[in-house]
């Protein structure tokens, strides 16, 4: 890392230094096959990283923080709060840190809801940089390494933003799981929020709903209130973990009644729960005793936790947690949040929205996906049902770390086209993209993109691309003529991918172009990158 010692402390700089730290494919399969570290070492390795560049964990607490994880809309829920908490008070700084990033690392790291400018994050980079370098290595940790990997630097640097940065409130956004997190080592966080869960990383949380609701819910602290969204499985592990860990209260957040009549700022009707767990978040953070200076005006009324028949611990009040009627600088909070690549619509910058329209949506999970095919479905299949001008449809799909095409696919397809003819599943697509990840056809990605997880034989074969034509073809292929068939593509970057919808777009035969880009946030962010979609 000879980078540091250049002289440049440039954010291109900070960019390659960072992208660094990643490790390669074959590190990451050798860590997933012997089970790599204990978490609870990971855990010990983070504090000490915050001790070397000048934090004891007491210090975090000055952060505080609203923790929120679970396996789908922990990103979602995170804006909502920001959102809600910038507009219920326009003067104070709220922390937000959230993962991936779309099209550069900054945008990780915010404050009022904007992404740090290319200047602070070279500045607050280097500063943890050059502390770990220097920092005296105690002799009972001399095992940890220098640095640590890629997101868990992230972190640490996050933190270090938000406490030099001296912000009033802080969303942290789990990265994976929840007890081994990089981000749970904060002792004494204000509330605690768990969204819904589903199966994704299992080889670090289980191949089962209760395993992974047990590593979910390990983001619980003593005396802090436990949330979580109401939903089919799971939560009586959530409510067990919340006893076991001494949470204050634990309590389910069903769908608030009024967001059915507001248009939420994030698309797709399952955004309703998380709107409703980022209220409860919000409300149980302001009635907190610590709540923070610049929003103590704002604290509702308090009202004790209340008992519940079917809860050992008590469950924070209705009135307090869902306020009914909402007040109108919640509801403007919900309604002007923004989170980019998260079931977001945009017009070709290029073309125009009269000639194509991308919906981009980085859903990577089963449940995630057939949440992007419901909101695809209302939002553009059933416009333009019954008539007969319909537009020319691209589907742009990648999928990484391992997760089974077929059955992501399978989500996807099952929610576009709730009927299927026979064992086949119809589609609504003229063109089927598989592409890598890769940014430009040049082979290069841009730096903030930069990823090594990928093992170069596959990437260079182009193998989950074919794998998952293969899988789309089983899935959709009939004798039956009345099933659409769709042209499919393998193709090497996302560049091509785009080139080959504009040049749709271009045909000049009046038909418009939708393009649905999902299966990985990486590939939206890429596509967004190249096409130049605003964030």
């Amino acid at each position: 890392m000879a980078l540091a010692h250049t002289g440049s402390r440039s954010y291109a700089a900070a960019i390659d230094a960072l992208n660094g730290l990643q490790s390669n494919a074959q590190v990451i399969d050798a860590i997933r096959k012997s089970g790599g570290k204990g978490g609870d070492v990971q855990l010990r390795e983070q504090v000490e990283y915050m001790r070397r560049i000048g934090y004891e964990p007491a210090d975090l607490n000055r952060m505080n923080v609203l923790h929120i994880t679970g396996t789908k809309g922990k990103g979602s829920t995170s804006a909502f709060v920001s959102s809600i908490l910038t507009t219920l008070a326009p003067k104070a700084k709220v922390g937000l840190y959230t993962s991936p990033h779309m099209v550069a690392v900054r945008e990780r790291i915010r404050i009022n809801g904007e992404p740090i400018a290319e200047d602070v994050f070279a500045r607050y980079f280097w500063e943890v940089w050059d502390r770990l370098e220097q920092a005296d290595k105690p002799a009972a940790d001399e095992a940890t390494p220098e640095k640590p990997a890629y997101f868990r630097y992230l972190t640490i640097m996050a933190m270090h933003v938000f406490l030099s940065e001296r912000v009033d409130a802080t969303i942290l956004e789990v990265g994976v799981g929840g007890t081994y997190d990089s981000t749970n080592i904060v002792p004494e966080p204000i509330t605690t929020g768990v969204t819904a869960l589903g199966i994704d990383h299992i080889w670090v949380l289980g191949k089962t709903l209760p395993e992974i609701a047990a590593q979910k819910g390990g983001i619980y602290k003593p005396r802090i209130p436990a949330l979580a969204i109401q939903q089919p499985e799971g939560l009586d592990v959530l409510e067990s973990r919340a006893k076991e860990l001494g949470a204050s209260s634990f309590t389910v957040i069903p769908e608030h009644p009024q967001l059915k009549d507001i248009k939420l700022g994030l698309a797709g009707s399952f955004q309703r729960s998380n709107a409703s767990l980022a209220i409860a978040l919000v409300q149980s953070f302001l009635s907190s005793p610590r709540c923070p200076a610049a929003l103590r005006s704002l604290t509702p009324p308090s009202s004790p936790p209340s008992s519940t028949t079917s809860s050992p611990l008590p469950s924070l009040p209705k009135s307090l947690i869902a306020p009914n009627p909402l007040p109108s600088s919640l509801v403007t909070g919900l309604q002007t949040a923004r989170w980019p690549g998260r079931c977001q619509t945009e017009p070709d910058p290029l073309l125009g929205g009269e000639k194509v329209r991308w919906f981009l949506d980085g859903a990577h999970t089963v449940e995630s996906l057939k949440c992007c095919g419901e909101w695809f479905r209302e939002d553009a299949l059933e416009r333009t049902y019954g008539t007969e001008e319909q537009p020319t449809r691209f589907l742009i799909f990648n999928c990484t770390s391992g997760r089974s095409g077929f059955e992501l696919l399978s989500s996807l397809l099952s929610a576009l086209s709730p009927s299927s003819a026979g064992e086949k599943l119809q589609q609504p697509f003229d063109h089927v993209v598989f592409c890598t990840n890769t940014t430009f056809a040049s082979g290069d990605s841009k730096g903030d993109l930069t990823s090594n997880a990928v093992d170069a034989s596959d990437l260079a074969a182009l193998q989950t691309q074919h794998d998952l034509a293969s899988a789309f073809s089983s899935l959709t292929s009939s004798p039956s003529s009345s099933l659409k068939q769709a042209q499919i593509h393998v193709l090497a970057s996302i560049q091509e991918a785009v080139e080959l919808v504009r040049r749709e777009g271009q045909k000049g035969e009046g038909k418009s172009v939708e393009a649905l880009v999902t299966g990985s946030l990486h590939l939206v962010g890429g596509v967004m990158a190249v096409a130049e979609l605003p964030l």
